[in-house]
């Protein structure tokens, strides 16, 4: 049996159409949503990527001020320490007053000091294996400095040179005996001792004992 249809093409035609329609319809609806998904994740994506840089230069200001900060602490640090070694050359490590005090507290009425000095030596050094001296003179009296010298820097060892005359030899002898003893001194040593007349005014001379006597002040200890 033969099928007839009766469906004119111009219909069959128009269906095509709109099912294509449909088709193309839905496609670039598909197609639409998927850039809207595309759109909303990629400006998540920014917004996520904007926020880690603005994170990440205030980090980045933060760690430019601590640097900064520390470069300044550093400096103040460095300065303090030039002030430190500079406070520690100008300490001589010896209390003159003290050690004067002591010689005049040695010495009796028998005894006039003419001249105290301060030999002060350096400690023998690497390169030019030497020790460098520098004097210091005292008074007569011994109680102030005077004179042209003044104490050097740094890590030094003392050397006394006491100076004067004395009524007798014996005075002389007596001296060397308390500063032996004496905690402020060591390594005593009489460099000379002659006699010498000496008039005072009144025509007629007297014997006296002129003497110098050397010694070093026991303020270091040597490793």
């Amino acid at each position: 049996m033969k099928e007839i249809d009766f469906l004119p093409e111009w219909y069959k035609s128009g269906i095509k159409r709109q099912v294509g329609y449909r088709t193309q319809v839905i496609g670039l609806g598909g197609v639409l949503v998927i850039m809207i998904v595309w759109n909303f994740v990629t400006n998540h994506s920014i917004s996520k990527a904007k926020a880690e840089v603005e994170q990440r230069k205030a980090i980045q200001a933060d760690a430019e001020s601590v640097s900064r900060e520390f470069a300044e602490i550093k400096s103040e640090v460095t300065a303090l320490q030039k002030k430190v070694r500079s406070m520690e050359e100008m300490d001589s490590k010896i209390d003159v007053a003290n050690v004067l005090a002591e010689i005049s507290f040695l010495i009796d009425d028998n005894i006039v000091l003419s001249r105290v000095e301060f030999d002060a030596e350096r400690f023998v050094d690497e390169q030019g294996g030497k020790a460098s001296r520098h004097a210091a003179a005292a008074g007569a009296a011994g109680r102030s400095f005077a004179g042209k010298g003044t104490l050097p820097l740094g890590d030094v060892r003392f050397r006394v040179v006491i100076k004067g005359i004395a009524s007798d030899a014996s005075d002389i002898a007596d001296l060397i005996c308390k500063l032996e003893e004496s905690p402020y001194f060591f390594l005593v040593y009489p460099s000379f001792s002659r006699n010498k007349k000496m008039n005072v005014g009144t025509g007629k001379d007297f014997q006296v004992s002129e003497f110098e006597i050397g010694c070093y002040l026991a303020n270091y200890r040597e490793n």
